[in-house]
């Protein structure tokens, strides 16, 4: 009996060690998969920040080099300076090198093949450039597009071929990310594995493993994932912003003028003239808030109406002549044509108030703004036809030669608080519309800009 007892007594102890031992290994086991997993966590979030930064910065590069490289070709096919010749001959040949040093930094055949297309077409774009150079010297007698359009075929294409480049970076993420994955359901099925095994040792041991150390690790994992889905949406917000912003400021200025309006009917001192007073610096405000994220924006494809061609001119008038008043500046409508146009109002709207803006700033005090639709013939597209132009005249300075000629360049102003893009917007728009913006100017005479428009069939 007391052989039994003690052999029985042996089997418990011998059973209770191989328990004791099972559940020594499995939290082993659990505390090296755990710090395994921490560190492997650690590792993808690094790699993802470093494909990531990747993604952006090479193609990034690429495309802002490139768009410089294209300013400094029509620069110089247009004002013929050397130094911007030079310039693009020192910056070409360092992009030359710079694509050849990505090749290795590149983690995919299709990332190679991309750039390989991109070296190759690098060659067809120095090639365009330098015709534009070589004939740089002769007169030009055909108009800027079709001068350039060698050019501009080939600067789109590698500009393509960038986005393609920056799409197979994303491929790249994102198989890079699934695998990723697979790693950590790997690491959760070794887990969930020792979890099981020790259910059968104990289950509140389970509990706390699972509670302590698994449920981290998907917090971090969800985390990771919404921050690349968070990133992609900023990403989208950021444009619609800017699309936004450009619909903006049309109503800014319907509530500055009518704002003037009512400021006028207001006496000075009283509470209702100061708030009219901060009402006016918030609009003031949030006008150069959306300049700024105008700079993000692209016009928006036209919403086209039929439309008597003098609607968009008294809407103008009929908006901008009180905050006309206050300079002493007189907004005229002359008898004009009642011919239908073809446009989106809205828009054709927004760039005659940025020509009357600009006329009333030339003109600073004292004078007129004209503005009148009329019929005639132009040269559109590839011969002549019959247009509708509308036109705004000024009496003011009139525009410089200095100024004359950078006077459609981006971001080129001879204001303090102006962004340079008013007039490139405005002449975008017009050809949106299949049309054209033209001005006549002398200086201390006046300015007359003309928006030719196709007159319908």
């Amino acid at each position: 009996m007391a052989t039994t007892i003690h052999s029985a007594s042996r089997g418990m102890k011998i059973r209770l060690a191989a328990v004791i031992l099972a559940m020594a290994v499995m939290v082993v086991l659990i505390a090296w998969t755990a710090h395994t997993s921490w560190s492997r966590t650690g590792e993808l979030r690094e790699r993802l920040t470093a494909v990531q930064l990747q993604s952006f910065l090479i193609a990034d590069h690429f495309q802002q080099t490139i768009l410089e490289l294209n300013n400094l070709v029509l620069r110089y096919g247009v004002y013929h300076e050397r130094k911007d010749s030079l310039t693009f001959e020192a910056e070409s040949k360092k992009l030359d090198s710079w694509i050849d040093d990505q090749r290795p930094i590149l983690s995919t055949e299709k990332e190679k093949n991309i750039l390989d297309l991109i070296a190759t077409n690098y060659d067809d774009y120095i090639s365009a450039a330098r015709q534009i150079e070589s004939r740089a010297a002769e007169p030009i007698t055909t108009a800027p597009l079709a001068q350039f359009a060698e050019f501009e075929k080939q600067s789109r294409q590698i500009l393509n071929l960038a986005f393609r480049l920056a799409g197979a970076h994303r491929e790249s993420m994102d198989s890079f990310l699934a695998d990723s994955k697979r790693s950590l359901t790997y690491l959760r099925a070794v887990l969930l594995s020792s979890l099981a095994l020790l259910l059968v040792a104990g289950g509140a041991l389970a509990m706390v493993v699972y509670r302590d150390l698994i449920a981290p690790l998907r917090v971090k994992l969800v985390e990771s994932q919404a921050l690349v889905e968070r990133q992609e949406k900023l990403a989208a917000l950021g444009m619609l912003a800017a699309g936004v912003a450009h619909e903006i400021r049309n109503p800014l200025t319907a509530i500055k003028a009518w704002l003037f309006i009512q400021q006028k009917q207001l006496q000075a001192g009283t509470a209702e003239f100061d708030d009219a007073q901060i009402i006016s610096g918030e609009v003031n405000r949030l006008e150069r808030i959306v300049k700024d994220v105008l700079l993000l924006g692209r016009p928006s494809e036209p919403h086209f109406l039929t439309v008597p061609a003098e609607e968009p001119l008294r809407q103008v008038q009929a908006l901008l002549a009180p905050q006309l008043e206050k300079s002493n500046i007189r907004i005229a409508l002359e008898n004009s044509v009642s011919a239908p146009i073809h446009v989106d109002p809205q828009q054709i709207k927004q760039v005659l108030i940025n020509l009357v803006q600009n006329a009333a700033e030339s003109i600073g005090h004292d004078g007129t703004v004209t503005l009148r639709a009329r019929q005639d013939t132009g040269r559109l597209g590839d011969g002549e036809t019959s247009v509708i132009i509308l036109e705004v005249a000024d009496n003011g300075k009139g525009i410089g030669p200095e100024v004359e000629k950078r006077l459609f360049d981006p971001f080129f102003t001879t204001k303090e608080s102006g962004t340079g893009l008013g007039l490139s917007i405005a002449a975008r728009i017009v050809q949106m519309h299949g049309g054209a913006l033209q001005y006549q100017t002398r200086v201390n005479r006046g300015t007359t800009f003309g928006i030719v428009l196709p007159a319908p069939n």
